[in-house]
């Protein structure tokens, strides 16, 4: 986002996200603490699968960019870290994310150094 963009906010309850071809791309925040990744990990598998579909051919998708902000007392609570590093790595620039942790006393591994803050 850029100062002064509109922005929609949703937290908590029923929710989805399902971009139907020929709807205009949208970039994505998601921002998750803890076990709340679990609706926004779906989210983004769902991008995952709609990016992969449509580098294989045009399926009238045009999707944006999703950045997701996910929080946790240390990296072992990280849920899904791994997957979403493949997702990052399988569509740079497409999906990125950063990592935050609060409590974390031990080394962070070489892995994940370059997309966790806190410390």
């Amino acid at each position: 986002c850029t100062l002064d963009s509109e922005v929609a906010l949703r937290v908590g309850g029923d929710f989805f996200f399902d971009p139907q071809p020929g709807d205009s791309p949208v970039n994505l925040v998601l921002i998750a603490g803890g076990v709340g990744i679990n609706p926004l990990f779906s989210i983004l598998l769902h991008i995952a699968d709609l990016h992969g579909y449509q580098e294989g051919k045009e399926n009238g998708h045009k999707l944006g960019t999703v950045k997701l902000y996910y929080s946790a007392k240390n990296t072992s609570e990280l849920l899904f870290k791994k997957n979403i590093l493949g997702l990052m790595n399988m569509f740079p620039g497409k999906i990125t994310c950063c990592f935050r942790v609060t409590q974390q006393r031990s080394q962070i591994c070489k892995e994940l150094q370059p997309h966790v803050t806190g410390k």
